[in-house]
């Protein structure tokens, strides 16, 4: 049996001469693997194969079997044609970053609506987004994500609860016994952050390159705090260097 559903492509790995194997986080059925056969020969080397890079939101027709562990796709199409994400190297950068970190949290193959419409809307905003928003972009995601997790952090900053608790994921008047914390102008722009529901407030943000990567390295040590396993990524340092 088949079914339709939208999906945004995570990860993509070579497999044999002319096929993938793709990570893919559908709308139905939550983060799936897929076998894809003979779309890097000659002859079918030209749309389809472009379908399949990271960040691309894709139209599937696809066989699902709850038993299975890897699917098959039994037809591919755009969902939606980006213009700037997949050919400027800033967006790029922004875009493999939000799948990576994605990939890392996404741990059960379940059906998750809410969290994929917001990633979703996510790469749509940033796609059209000016470089005022662009630049404080990822520093959003990685804020807002956690809601669908379980762990966002409670933004109670005040000017008495200053320190920000990275372990306990809120904010405090006493000073944290440990190094996972926040404080002074960086909790501050964390807790403005927070308060911002739409991309487009980005914009209002003045921040340079080294406020934005201490503040996403903190972030990092936030999610390794409650996610298992959750190790570095890969797509962080060039994230860095792009921004700068």
């Amino acid at each position: 049996m088949t079914h339709k559903t939208k999906g945004i492509l995570l990860r993509t790995i070579k497999y044999g001469e002319t096929s993938l194997v793709v990570s893919i986080f559908t709308e139905l059925f939550g983060v799936q693997t897929y076998l894809v056969n003979g779309v890097r020969t000659p002859k079918r080397s030209g749309n389809k194969a472009a379908m399949y890079q990271p960040a691309a939101i894709l139209d599937l027709e696809v066989y699902h079997n709850d038993l299975k562990g890897l699917q098959r796709i039994k037809d591919c199409n755009w969902d939606f044609l980006y213009e700037n994400i997949l050919n400027t190297v800033v967006k790029n950068s922004i875009a493999l970053y939000m799948v990576e970190l994605l990939q890392k949290v996404l741990r059960q193959p379940e059906e998750q609506t809410d969290l994929f419409n917001f990633c979703e809307d996510a790469l749509l905003e940033l796609d059209k987004a000016p470089n005022a928003v662009t630049a404080n972009f990822a520093l959003y995601f990685t804020l807002q994500l956690p809601q669908f997790f379980g762990f966002k952090i409670n933004n109670n900053y005040s000017e008495k609860y200053h320190y920000l608790d990275l372990q306990e994921g809120n904010f405090t008047a006493e000073h944290p016994t440990h190094m996972g914390f926040l404080e002074g102008y960086y909790a501050g722009i964390t807790s403005e952050l927070l308060r911002m529901m739409q991309p487009a407030e980005l914009g209002q943000l003045k921040l340079n390159k080294e406020i934005r990567r201490g503040l996403l390295l903190k972030y990092q040590e936030y999610y390794r705090f409650h996610i298992s396993d959750f190790g570095q990524l890969r797509s962080l340092e060039i994230l860095h260097e792009v921004l700068g």
